[in-house]
């Protein structure tokens, strides 16, 4: 039936009749109702910032306005009689108004916030410090003995979160009951080493069920120095259960936590570290945006959650974080790609919008890929920057403290990350390894990529390439142990003959742990297949001298009186070797193994 109309005005045109439906007023209440009992749901699982700097929060008023016109529209039954969709319309006029609003506050937001009229408050989000490679020594990982190793990461993430898989396999008990939360792991400096920490989560509802009372009983943590793999058992450093996580579905939610205690604050990426007692707290940022309503995410504060009581909630603003020594111990306030973001808005802006798409003079961008560099008790993340005209050298490196916003461009000119990656993996093309992301390093002044080459995440052997010159690529020969003391020695004579530039770096120091080829161990006990060996020495007369040829390098094997071994050396990592002669004391130190053939260190 079709609305009547009627021409009330005395001019003609016939005005639309309203003809409200049966028991209005109980329908209208019941429409609020469903409104509010679905907006309730929505929130509970939408968790929207009750912010007008949230994009969510838009989102979430949306969803109540829908609701409300939607319910006024099925219970006047206006889908079966059409009389009734003017009273429906009238019903829907003021929310139709309040979306109007918040569409024009959204509008007049994105105005404010447009790149195109604030390109210069874009570039200052991150203030950036420019320097010389290696003029600042804190920022970057400068090698100059064995022992500084101990602050490099010999792996990445996949390689770390395959041995972290491995470990879980060992479980018995976990392993049909949890998985590895990759999504939320966090490397940090833990006793003097780069650690990756990866939470568990439930393996699916049905686990959740069965499990969710008693929480999650532990977290792996992975030497990333070491490739040492270890699970931590809550109860056994006397810690309660983990019942705050990212796999919960209900209250112990993270997200839910963080919302219902904040339900203003936008939050950033959060992530799980554990403080100097391994006990894990969720670090998670809060956003704001300071460029115009919607536009440049920075960080203002950090909330802490104990993973094992949801009441233990404490807040602090970002100043505090940084001057405050009893939390000293977070290590990643800024999440990567919040901090790629804002370098990224600097290099394109810094001068100005037009320039960054015409003329774009002093215009640069991020490379792909990020990694880490451990410096006293911070992380830094470090990424190559390239002229936005060329994608195929960089231009220096963006260095960044993860917790106090520190950055710092230090120039220099050379190859890309995924150059240094290709050109390792050329040394191993028969064998088709592939390189993991590289590390920068400064050995001695020199720019150095440092990665590890695997095969099926597990490390087969370790490669440095030359910042400034990418055919300068060597790696540590023996497949079996990959050696980083072989593949520094290799790699300080490459450079030698090939740029004349002499690195000093003392070999006497001995590496702080051994490194093995990858496998999961258990709490510091290894459990790879490579027997456990020191250093020991030994001097004697040559009584004589072999050579041969071995992946393109001289090797020498020298027998000593009285010994019924030959040690071999490779002139790779010390060309004295070449001028030893038969009847020579020398004095020789090795790596205790068994074996007619033992490789020597070093040879004095």
């Amino acid at each position: 039936m079709d609305p009547i109309k009627v021409d009330f005005s005395g001019k003609g045109k016939p005005t639309e009749v309203v003809i409200p439906p049966e028991k209005k007023v109980l329908k209208i209440i019941i429409a609020i109702l469903i409104t509010i009992i679905g907006g309730a749901v929505s929130y509970y699982f939408m968790l929207p910032a009750l912010n007008l700097k949230s994009l969510d929060f838009y989102y979430f008023i949306a969803v109540l306005l829908g609701l409300y016109i939607g319910s006024t529209f099925i219970l006047s039954k206006a889908f079966i009689k059409p009389e009734y969709i003017p009273y429906v319309r009238k019903r829907a006029t003021i929310p139709v108004i309040i979306g109007l609003v918040f569409a024009l506050i959204l509008g007049v937001g994105y105005l404010t916030s447009c790149e195109l009229f604030r390109a210069r408050a874009y570039s200052e989000i991150i203030e950036v410090k420019t320097e010389n490679f290696g003029e600042n020594d804190k920022s970057i990982t400068t090698i100059t003995s064995l022992e500084d190793f101990s602050a490099v990461p010999m792996i990445d993430k996949e390689v770390a979160e395959n041995l972290a898989n491995k470990k879980l396999g060992e479980l018995s008990a976990y392993v049909s009951q949890f998985v590895i939360d990759s999504a939320y792991s966090t490397q940090i400096n833990f006793e003097g080493n780069p650690y990756r920490i990866f939470p568990l989560k439930y393996g699916d509802v049905f686990k959740w069920f069965n499990n969710t009372r008693e929480g999650i009983p532990a977290y792996i943590a992975v030497n990333m120095y070491t490739q040492e793999a270890s699970t931590i058992i809550l109860e056994d450093k006397g810690l309660d259960n983990i019942q705050i996580s990212t796999g919960e579905y209900f209250n112990e939610k993270l997200g839910r936590v963080l919302r219902f205690k904040y339900p203003t604050y936008m939050f950033g990426t959060p992530s799980l570290e554990i403080d100097e007692n391994g006990k894990p707290w969720w670090v998670c940022e809060r956003v704001d945006k300071t460029v115009g309503l919607i536009g440049g995410t920075d960080v203002v504060g950090v909330v802490l959650v104990d993973a094992s009581d949801k009441n233990n909630i404490t807040y602090y603003d970002i100043e505090e974080v940084r001057t405050n020594k009893d939390i000293q111990w977070i290590d990643q306030i800024y999440s990567d790609d919040l901090l790629v973001k804002q370098y990224n808005y600097y290099g394109k802006y810094n001068g100005g919008f037009i320039n960054a798409f015409i003329g774009q003079q002093g215009v640069v961008s991020t490379t792909a890929g990020s990694s880490y560099i451990a410096s006293g008790d911070d992380v830094w993340l470090y990424t190559g920057v390239t002229s936005v005209t060329s994608d195929d050298s960089i231009v220096g490196f963006a260095i960044i403290n993860q917790r106090t916003k520190e950055a710092v461009f230090q120039r220099i000119a050379g190859t890309t990350e995924s150059g240094a990656q290709k050109s390792a993996e050329s040394i191993v093309s028969d064998k088709g390894w592939k390189a993991t992301f590289p590390v920068l390093l400064n050995l001695d002044g020199e720019a150095t990529y440092f990665m590890a080459l695997k095969d099926n995440s597990v490390v087969k052997s370790f490669a440095m390439v030359s910042v400034e010159r990418v055919q300068d690529a060597v790696r540590s020969e023996d497949d079996a142990n990959p050696d980083v003391e072989a593949c520094l020695k290799a790699y300080v004579n490459k450079v030698k003959s090939s740029a004349g530039l002499v690195l000093n770096i003392d070999y006497n120091a001995v590496l702080p742990d051994s490194i093995s080829g990858g496998e999961a161990t258990e709490s510091g006990d290894s459990t790879n297949n490579n027997t456990e060996s020191t250093i020991a020495s030994v001097t004697g007369v040559i009584t004589d001298i072999r050579t041969a040829v071995e992946n393109g390098n001289s090797v020498y094997y020298i027998a000593l009186d009285g010994k019924p071994v030959y040690y071999s050396m490779s002139a790779a990592d010390d060309n004295n070797v070449v001028i030893l002669n038969v009847g020579e004391t020398v004095t020789i130190n090795y790596k205790t193994q068994e074996g007619k053939i033992i490789p020597a260190k070093s040879i004095k």
